[in-house]
C-alpha cells in the first residue's frame, strides 16, 4: 500500500511548481484529479523537445510533472462549472491551486467559499509572494523570483553580472515544500480532525534553499557575493582544469583538505594546512590554489575522481546532465522510472519520480501524463452525473471530454 492511498487531491495547477507539488502526492498514491480550463489548458502542455508531442499538447514539460494524475477539462467560471467545481471538493482531501493571488476568491472559489463545502478539506495556495504584503498580488516566476530573492546576485562570477540558475530550481524547490506542506497537514488532521489553509510563496521557497546565507546575512549584513566556481577561501573548494575536462573538488573540512594534498602527493603541505586555524585557512588559498593546478592538470578528470573519492575526498567531474543520467550510479537507483505511454515517439523513457525510495509501498507514476479532458465523463460519473447530462455539459462547453 502506498502512502496516500484513498486521498483525493483537486490539481489545479500549471506550469511547473504546483504541479510538481500534486505530482509528488500522485506518486504516492494519491488520487489526483488535474482541473484545466477548456480554452485555457496547462501551457507547459505546449513547451517541450519534441515537436510532435507539443502539437498534441503532450510537451515533455507537461510530462514531468503530471503522471500519475487523471485529468478533467472543466469551465469554473460559468455556473453549472462552478457546481461541478463544488461537488467535487465535497469528495476531496486537498486542492492545491497556484492562480494569482485573489483570483477564485474573486470567482467564489476561495478558502472560505470550499472550507464551507468540505471542513475538513486542506487547501494549498501557490503564489510568487504569498497573499500578505505589498507584493501579494503581483505575478512571478522562477527567474523573477530568482532576481528578488538575492539568488541572481550570489551566482555567477564575482567580475561579471548577476547570473540566474538554468533550471528552475525555485520553481521545483517551491513544488517540493508544498508537498510537504500538505502531506504535514493531513497528518495533522488524522490527530485533529481539522482541515486546513496553507500559504506557499515561492519567495521563501528561494529564501529556505539559502538558509545558511540568510541566517549569515543577519549576522554580519553582508549578502553572500558570486564568486563562480571557486571558494573565495578555501583552495580545495573550487573547479579546475585537468587534462581532459573540469573537475569540481569538495574538500570543505581540514581533515578532507589534508587528504586532498596527501593523495596529490604534498605531505608536509596536508599537515601545515591542518596546523592552520580554520579562521586562516584563506592566508593559504593563492598558494595552494597554485599548488592545485599544477597538479590537477596531469590526469584526467575520471582518473582523478576515482583516486580522490578513494581518499575520501568529495570531487566528481564535471558532467553534462545525458552523461549523469547514463552513469551507472543513477541507474542503481529509482529516480528514473519508466510509466505507461513511455513508448511513445518523442516521449523520454523514463520519468524523474522522487528523491528517496521506501522498502515497500514507495513512489511509483501509476498512470501516463492525461490528455486535455482524458477523465472528464470518468469523475462526473463518480460525481453522479449520467451519460445524458454529461453530453448536455460538453455542448455547452461547461467540460470538454
Amino acid at each position: 500500500m502506498q502512502p496516500f492511498e484513498g486521498i483525493r487531491v483537486i490539481d489545479m495547477t500549471h506550469v511547473l511548481a504546483g504541479p510538481f507539488c500534486t505530482y509528488q502526492l500522485a506518486v504516492l498514491g494519491a488520487d489526483v484529479i488535474k482541473v484545466e480550463a477548456p480554452d485555457n489548458p496547462d501551457m507547459t502542455r505546449e513547451d517541450g523537445v519534441a515537436p510532435a508531442l507539443n502539437a498534441q499538447r503532450h510537451g515533455t514539460y507537461f510530462m514531468a510533472q503530471n503522471a500519475g494524475k487523471r485529468a478533467i477539462s472543466l469551465n469554473i467560471k460559468s455556473k453549472e462549472g462552478h457546481e461541478i467545481l463544488k461537488r467535487l471538493v465535497a469528495t476531496a482531501d486537498v486542492l492545491v491551486e497556484n492562480y494569482r493571488g485573489g483570483t477564485l476568491d474573486r470567482l467564489g472559489l476561495g478558502y472560505d467559499a470550499l472550507s464551507a463545502v468540505n471542513p475538513q478539506l486542506i487547501y494549498c495556495s501557490l503564489t510568487g509572494f504569498g497573499h500578505t504584503g505589498p507584493k501579494r498580488s503581483d505575478p512571478a516566476y522562477d527567474i523573477v523570483i530568482q532576481a528578488f530573492s538575492g539568488i541572481m546576485a550570489a551566482n555567477g562570477e564575482s567580475d561579471a553580472p548577476p547570473l540566474r540558475v538554468g533550471p528552475p530550481m525555485i520553481d521545483y524547490g517551491t513544488g517540493a515544500q508544498a508537498a510537504l506542506a500538505v502531506s504535514s497537514a493531513l497528518f495533522q488532521r488524522s490527530r485533529t480532525g481539522k482541515g486546513q489553509r496553507i500559504d506557499v510563496s515561492m519567495l521563501d521557497a528561494a529564501l529556505m534553499l539559502m538558509s545558511a546565507n540568510v541566517a549569515a546575512t543577519q549576522s554580519d549584513g553582508r549578502p553572500p557575493k558570486a564568486h563562480g566556481n571557486a571558494h573565495p577561501e578555501i583552495s580545495g573548494y573550487a573547479a579546475y582544469d585537468t587534462s581532459d575536462g573540469l573537475l569540481m573538488v569538495g574538500a570543505w573540512t581540514k581533515k578532507q583538505l589534508g587528504a586532498l594534498f596527501r593523495v596529490l602527493g604534498d605531505g608536509a603541505r596536508a599537515l601545515a594546512l591542518e596546523a592552520t586555524p580554520r579562521a586562516d585557512i584563506g592566508s593559504r588559498c593563492e598558494e595552494d590554489t597554485a599548488f592545485l593546478r599544477a597538479v590537477l592538470a596531469q590526469k584526467t578528470a575520471d582518473d582523478w575522481e576515482q583516486i580522490l573519492n578513494a581518499a575520501g575526498v568529495p570531487a566528481a567531474r564535471v558532467r553534462r546532465l545525458d552523461e549523469a543520467m547514463a552513469h551507472e550510479q543513477v541507474a542503481s537507483r529509482n529516480v528514473l522510472q519508466t510509466y505507461p505511454g513511455a513508448g511513445k515517439e518523442g516521449a523520454p523513457k523514463a520519468l524523474p519520480v522522487a528523491a528517496f525510495s521506501y522498502a515497500h509501498g514507495g513512489p511509483a507514476p501509476g498512470r501516463a501524463p492525461p490528455k486535455i479532458g482524458e477523465h472528464t465523463a470518468e469523475v462526473l460519473a463518480e460525481l453522479g452525473y449520467d451519460a445524458a447530462k454529461i453530453a448536455e455539459l460538453s455542448d455547452r462547453g461547461v467540460v470538454s471530454l
